[in-house]
């Protein structure tokens, strides 16, 4: 075991996401060692304790994985548990957590970002609820990156991630253990898999994009193996370090080839993707996109079909950007309904203390309480079950959701990689007018209230100020804007415009065209494009 002399590095704040930055960053001296040894040193010492480590199979990871563990066991760790070839998805990560009673877990990966040698590299650290790490924890973490002095690491050979079973770095066990096998067991005791499994052999048909990250193996193991789909359903299934070129981004703009199968003639019944980590997804119908703000809300309408939750829900909850379209469901269920900031550890207390069951997020993600991280193959299952216990199509699900709840028209325009300080600017000079707004009249609409979203945890009390700029219109309309944190270059504003129909009528409009006018009041009340000189969003989901 040696100590090795460094000195602080800056800009090794995480955020929301854990640490993101380009490959090559992580790669150069002492960078991923100062902040992992920064990690030990915020949560206490690593001293007698277990963790988890893995990540999507993105360049550096397997370096990164054999540097952690030896960092590991030079802090005094008694045992850490890795998936074989350094690979667990990020829901996967959390439920080892919770199943081993570890005190924490360090993921590798950025999630949707590219990977590669130019690509994006992240280090994010889980707690021993396998949720993400709170505020005051990642606060602490990044205290701790402006002091550091040096790290320990243990002068060793590489251990062979390889090969399942336990090894040992001095006094610290390592264990290599299948990163599907626990999981996977875990789905077949929330979801109706003898449903499934009947539904397929009856001649149901789906494409799964695995975007050649971290869930295709997880997919192939449990869809094609244990469910009995085709040969061939799950496509892109090998995790690759540099995603085959993919963005692993599970959206209509990145996922383009799954949106053109599913919109073919001859298309299967349904298609879905996932991302670089695995805990975000997209689900398509034949000819019909699903939206994730209305696949959230039809998981929580349909939840009681899938055996683990067939005693009915406690409670659901939703990031404040993503569309009210669970709150109908809630209130019609007569359901707690929960609004906090994005962020999935803002739904761990809500978990934690059972109030809630299911939460989502119109970023593509969506979860329960079997773990504490959004998980995309559990959504993409849940909507398996729900197909075959209702006989029905995509479509008719939708129609039939919409018809009964009325609809949230919805969508994200992303203005990706601006100059910070444009970005800065278009949030302030709207913040500035936020209080002047109510009562004023901007394309049409009539603004009923204007505010910086502040969040009062229910469960502990903590306040979060400065969660994202909303201005509410009468009827039920909404422009949302926030500055996203899991871009690694520039400032991307995400902007969310929502537009409620009660129904019957209007319920199959196209979705940009329903939105108009909030498109038209956002850059009246924001100027995104004027102030950017961009033509119009990168990104349109």
């Amino acid at each position: 075991m040696s100590f090795r002399k460094t000195r602080p590095i800056e800009g090794q704040k995480p955020g929301t996401s854990g640490l993101r930055k380009k490959t090559s960053v992580f790669e150069s001296t002492n960078y991923l060692e100062n902040f992992v040894q920064s990690i030990f040193d915020a949560t206490g010492g690593a001293t007698g304790r277990t963790y988890v480590l893995g990540g999507d199979g993105r360049h550096f990871g397997d370096r990164a994985a054999q540097r952690i563990l030896k960092m590991a066991a030079a802090n005094g760790a008694r045992r850490v548990i890795v998936g074989q070839g350094a690979l667990l998805s990020t829901p996967a990560a959390s439920h080892l957590i919770r199943l081993h009673r570890a005190d924490g877990g360090i993921i590798l990966s950025a999630s949707h970002n590219p990977g590669g040698p130019e690509g994006d590299f992240g280090v994010k650290f889980n707690g021993a609820n396998g949720g993400p790490a709170n505020e005051a924890v990642t606060g602490a973490i990044h205290a701790r990156t402006l002091t550091i002095e040096g790290y320990h690491i243990a002068d060793t050979a590489d251990v062979d991630l390889l090969r399942i079973g336990t090894q040992q770095i001095g006094g610290m066990e390592v264990s290599v253990v299948d990163p599907v096998a626990d999981y996977a067991a875990l789905m077949e005791e929330l979801v109706d898999f003898a449903a499934i499994r009947a539904h397929f052999a009856a001649g149901f048909r789906m494409r799964y994009d695995a975007m050649c990250a971290v869930t295709g193996p997880y997919a192939r193991e449990i869809l094609e193996t244990r469910l009995g789909a085709a040969p061939g359903t799950v496509v892109n299934a090998t995790p690759l370090p540099d995603f085959g070129g993919m963005h692993p981004d599970p959206n209509p703009t990145w996922a383009h080839d799954l949106m053109e199968h599913m919109f073919a003639k001859g298309a299967p019944d349904f298609g879905a993707a996932s991302d670089g980590d695995g805990d975000r997804h997209m689900v398509v119908g034949r000819g019909i996109y699903v939206a994730p703000s209305d696949a959230f809300a039809v998981l929580a309408a349909n939840a009681r079909l899938a055996p683990g939750y067939a005693r009915g829900l406690k409670g659901v909850a939703r990031s404040m950007p993503t569309s009210g379209a669970v709150d109908r469901v809630a209130a019609a269920e007569g359901l707690a309904a929960y609004e906090t900031p994005t962020g999935w550890k803002f739904f761990g207390n809500l978990l934690d203390a059972g109030r809630a069951t299911l939460c989502g997020e119109e970023s593509f993600g969506a979860g329960s309480d079997h773990v504490r991280e959004k998980d995309g193959l559990w959504a993409v299952l849940m909507w398996l079950n729900i197909l075959a216990a209702r006989r029905e199509s995509v479509r008719e699900i939708m129609t039939g959701h919409w018809r009964r709840f009325g609809r949230n028209y919805y969508s994200r325009h992303d203005y990706e990689a601006l100059p910070v300080a444009t970005g800065d600017a278009i949030l302030a000079g709207l913040r500035a007018r936020l209080a002047d707004l109510p009562g004023q009249e901007v394309s049409g609409l009539t603004i009923r209230e204007a505010d910086d979203f502040a969040y009062a945890d229910p469960v502990d009390g903590s306040v979060s100020a400065g969660q994202g700029l909303r201005v509410l219109f009468e009827g039920g309309g909404r422009v949302v804007l926030r500055l996203s944190g899991t871009g690694t270059e520039g400032a991307t504003i995400r902007l969310y415009l929502e537009r409620f129909v009660p129904g019957p009528e209007g319920l199959d409009q196209d979705v940009q065209g329903a939105l108009a006018p909030m498109i038209s009041a956002a850059e009246a009340l924001a100027g995104i494009r004027r102030i950017s000189g961009r033509p119009g969003p990168d990104v349109v989901t």
